[in-house]
């Protein structure tokens, strides 16, 4: 499904403040897997991500999706395959709009827009259907502006807007980092089952050791900007929650 082949990303090159952000990284993340990316603060793996999303382009190495290169393709060119929640529960909503209208242009994201967004009543109550399985009563108040939410509401609902237009890679970019425990819960078991409900392919990069031991069929540490460790299937669920702090120690 996404095949990362000897990347490389530096930043500042032939400079004295130069960073060797990834180094030679090779993976390949197949279909419907959901991986998590752990590792210390510049270990490589947000420019991992950022990379695989398309707002960062390698300095050599390749990437591809299906079998397409999108090495140099730019992130919105990406959007037929990719969807990203990012850690800013503000980044992938727009404030002035309502709820209703935010799931409108999640829902027609890659296809040509139009002058009118075509809010009827079927999509309403699609879109009210969605919201209610959050249990946070928000399906009663689609016309709210969505600035006027918590942000753990609005990142709940990014989440759900993520998949209203197709999509078949979703990149997750610390999404409970700046939430409450509470809704940084509810975050994580929505896109949790999102990924399994529509069969995704999934990217988590967290700093939470909580959240690596409970979710995810695959995790990855890095250091360096390599790939230390790599545990999937049997060997991921196998791991204790004093197995992932003992790696950072």
């Amino acid at each position: 499904m996404i095949n990362i082949t000897n990347l490389y990303k530096v930043f500042n090159p032939g400079r004295p403040n130069v960073v060797n952000a990834v180094n030679g990284v090779n993976l390949e993340i197949k279909t419907g897997e959901f991986l998590v990316i752990v590792g210390a603060n510049g270990s490589g793996k947000t420019t991992m991500l950022d990379m695989v999303a398309g707002s960062v382009l390698p300095t050599t190495g390749s990437i591809s999706i299906d079998d397409e290169d999108v090495t140099r393709l730019a992130d919105y060119r990406r959007s037929k395959w990719i969807a990203r929640v990012f850690q800013n529960p503000s980044s992938g909503t727009a404030s002035d709009l309502s709820i209703l209208d935010n799931f409108r242009l999640a829902a027609i994201r890659t296809k040509p827009k139009g002058l009118s967004i075509g809010v009827n009543d079927t999509f309403k109550n699609q879109v009210k259907e969605k919201i209610s399985t959050l249990g946070l009563g928000l399906e009663n108040k689609i016309t709210q502006q969505m600035g006027t939410l918590s942000g753990g509401q609005r990142q709940a609902l990014t989440l759900l807007m993520s998949v209203m237009d197709s999509c078949k890679v979703l990149l997750l970019d610390e999404p409970a980092a700046a939430l409450d425990p509470r809704s940084a819960d509810i975050v994580m078991r929505t896109a949790d089952e999102l990924i399994k409900d529509y069969r995704l392919t999934a990217i988590l990069v967290t700093h939470s050791l909580k959240d690596a031991y409970n979710y995810g069929s695959r995790i990855i540490m890095m250091g360096e900007g390599q790939i230390q460790k790599d545990l999937e299937g049997e060997s991921k669920q196998a791991l204790k929650q004093n197995d992932l702090f003992a790696w950072f120690s």
